[in-house]
Parts: C-alpha cells; sequence; structure tokens
C-alpha cells in the first residue's frame, strides 16, 4: 500500500458523507466515519469489506513516517498522537493506537478557517475573556465538544485587538493563528517541547501576555499555570470535566488533603472563568453546543473556598448569575429549544437537573399552545359491585 492509496482512500471518506469529523481506521470493519455523530461506512473502489491488520497497519505507518518519537511512542505507550496534511487544506488531529493486538487509527478532521465569536454565535461572555488580562479561564467537556474551537475563536478576537505576545502549546497544533495585531508563537508537543508542564515553564521566560496549555493533565502543569496566572498572565486551558462544580473538586482532587485549603485560596483568586460544554444534534442536521458559563464572583469565591452545601452549589450560583453573563446547561438548553434548535428529547437527554428542564420545556410549550401532558382526560373509574358477594 503506498502513500498515494492512503491519500485516496482519507479523500474518499471526506466526501462520501457530508458534516464528517472522524475518519476510523479499525481491523474487522471497513472504513468509516463519523458524520453528525454517527458512524457510517464508506465505499471505495477496490471496495474493502473488512480491513486486514496488514491494511491498517501499513497505513498508520505511513501517517507516522520516519519519526522515531511517534514509533517510540506507539510501542512503548501504545499510543502516539500526530498531525497529519492531506494539502495545504485538509489537516488532521490522529492518534495510532494498540487494540487486541492490532493497531487502529482515527483521525479528526481540523477546520483551516479560524472560528470567530460571531460567526458561531458564541456568548458574549468569550468578548469579555479576550479582554482579561491575567487569571486561569478554563474550558472543559469531554473530548469532540468543541473546547479547542471555543478557545481559538477567543485567540483570533485576541488577535484582531491587541498587540500582545500569545504561547500555545498545543498537542498537536490544531488552528494555525497568523500574526495580526497580536504576535503568535504556536508551539507542539513532540517536536518543540517534551512536556506541557516543561513547555508551560519555559513559557513564562518567552514574555507573553496570553498562554493557552492544550490541557491540564497532572498537578505539575497545573501548579505551573495557577502560577502564571498570579503573575499577570492570561492562562487558557482544558480539562475533561462536565460542569464548573465537577472542575474545581478535580483540581483539589490533585492535591493532598491538608494542601488544599491553599489551593481553595489560589484558585479563588486566580479562576475567571470556567466553561462547560456538550455537543447536541441540531434540528435539520449538524451539531450545536451547549454551554455552561461561571463567571468570579464573590458567591462562587466563597464556594471554592468554602465548598458546596445542599443550600448554596454551583449550579445555583450560576443560576442566578445571568445578569452576570452565567447560565446553567439547563438554562441554555431551554434557550435553544426555544429557538427551535434542538428537540426535546435532545434537550432532556443533555440535561444536567431533567426535573427543572421538564418544568421548563412545559412552559415553554404553554407559552406556544401546546399541550404539556400526553394525558388528554382523567376519568375516575367507579368500581362496581357484584351482588354475588352479598
Amino acid at each position: 500500500m503506498k502513500q498515494q492509496e492512503i491519500n485516496y482512500w482519507i479523500t474518499a471518506m471526506l466526501n462520501r458523507h457530508e458534516r464528517v469529523s472522524d475518519l476510523n481506521i479499525t481491523v474487522g470493519k471497513p472504513l468509516q466515519v463519523e458524520s453528525d455523530g454517527v458512524l457510517v461506512p464508506v465505499d471505495v473502489t477496490p471496495p474493502i469489506r473488512e480491513l486486514t491488520p496488514f491494511q491498517t497497519e501499513v497505513f498508520a505507518l505511513n501517517l507516522i513516517g520516519a519519526n522515531q518519537r511517534l514509533l517510540r511512542d506507539l510501542i512503548t505507550r501504545g499510543s502516539c498522537d500526530l498531525s497529519y496534511s492531506l494539502n495545504d487544506e485538509t489537516r488532521f488531529r490522529v492518534n495510532i493506537f494498540h487494540q487486541k493486538g492490532h493497531i487502529s487509527a482515527v483521525l479528526r478532521k481540523l477546520e483551516t478557517k479560524l472560528p470567530t465569536i460571531e460567526g458561531f454565535n458564541f456568548p458574549d461572555a468569550f468578548n469579555l475573556m479576550a479582554r482579561e488580562r491575567n487569571g486561569l479561564i478554563l474550558f472543559t467537556g469531554a473530548t469532540g465538544t468543541g473546547k479547542t474551537t471555543s478557545m481559538a475563536a477567543i485567540l483570533n478576537k485576541i488577535n484582531d485587538e491587541r498587540p500582545v505576545h500569545v504561547v500555545t502549546l498545543e498537542d498537536p497544533i490544531e488552528y494555525v493563528h497568523p500574526h495580526k495585531v497580536a504576535t503568535f508563537n504556536q508551539r507542539e508537543l513532540g517536536d518543540d517541547f517534551d512536556q506541557f508542564a516543561s513547555g508551560l515553564r519555559a513559557a513564562l521566560r518567552q514574555a507573553p501576555k496570553v498562554i493557552l496549555v492544550g490541557e491540564i493533565r497532572d498537578r505539575e502543569t497545573l501548579e505551573i499555570a495557577l502560577t502564571a496566572a498570579e503573575t499577570g498572565h492570561v492562562v487558557f486551558s482544558s480539562l475533561h470535566t462536565i460542569d464548573a462544580g465537577q472542575t474545581v473538586n478535580r483540581i483539589l482532587g490533585m492535591f493532598e488533603h491538608d494542601e488544599q485549603p491553599q489551593i481553595r485560596n489560589r484558585l479563588a483568586d486566580t479562576i475567571r472563568w470556567i466553561v462547560s460544554q456538550r455537543l447536541l444534534p441540531k434540528i435539520g442536521g449538524g451539531r450545536i453546543a451547549a454551554m455552561e458559563i461561571l463567571c468570579t464572583s464573590l458567591r462562587v469565591k466563597d464556594l471554592i473556598i468554602n465548598g458546596e452545601t445542599e443550600e448554596k452549589t454551583f449550579y445555583n450560583v450560576i443560576k442566578a448569575g445571568s445578569t452576570s453573563n452565567m447560565r446553567t446547561f439547563d438554562q441554555h438548553l431551554l434557550e435553544l429549544y426555544e429557538m427551535g434548535l434542538i428537540t426535546e428529547e435532545s434537550a432532556i437527554t443533555f440535561s444536567s437537573h431533567r426535573s427543572e428542564i421538564k418544568r421548563g420545556l412545559d412552559t415553554v410549550k404553554s407559552a406556544r399552545g401546546e399541550k404539556t401532558s400526553d394525558i388528554d382526560e382523567l376519568k375516575m373509574e367507579q368500581e362496581e359491585t357484584d351482588d354475588s358477594f352479598f
């Protein structure tokens, strides 16, 4: 199998379906792409009913090329991450990994056009984030929920408006930012630095005003990020957590119990925003992001320092903070449903509190004049008595 054949497969997979997000190469399955969140097979010529171990291995090795570091990672760690360019307009983030003695690969299609806050209808809070001069801004959610796109849109806004030095540490580089008003230095894990912690430590000596760390994966990276945020930098990063409350708890869990009071105080002083994202199927095709947004406030700082109680929770504080650009997932889901962008089923499935979202949905439907219950009539049945029992 030659490089030309690999590129033919990739091209065919991109062209067979609309809105392709991922390409899946797995032994025992045909070529597959993920379109609107669903895996679908792809036909090529000659046809491939089931990929063989040889085909997936050659495919993966062609992507790796002669990079010894990637080969070493694949052998010793079981997986490796890289970027791959089909041409100047088509780039992928690739993960190659072992499974049951075989090699599989997943290629995430990267957008080459830089996202904008206006173009994606991101909330006004994103414009405020672009103006922050220091502190920690975290984007959270599962893999593939659009965290990188959201941060890229904010960096693009900074690039349009602020003459500052921006350093990004990424794995791999997804969006390439040209030099506009800002100066960008984008560094890729493996090629330009060995670990996020060491790359972030070096960034502090590179005179940036804005730092992006692709992901906070360990305590050391978090500690350096906190230090950077405390010393006049604005630091963007991501975590794999589902909401603001879990994000704070995940950070605290990286430290010993006796260290947590100090970390709580540092977090209260440095966290500016926490944005959590979930991707939902959109009516008419495609997907749309639902977002929970937390902005620092006195009540938020109190929760970080003293912890949540039954009455005082991050959810309740965010719910009451709409005037401060905050919103819960449930509030945003109701907005999306009211706008006709998502179905009632999606709103319930992706909600944080089902009872609350159902009450909100009933309110929306009632305002539209729609019925809010499947029960049309309530009838009381009279029990029939049988004279034979008397």
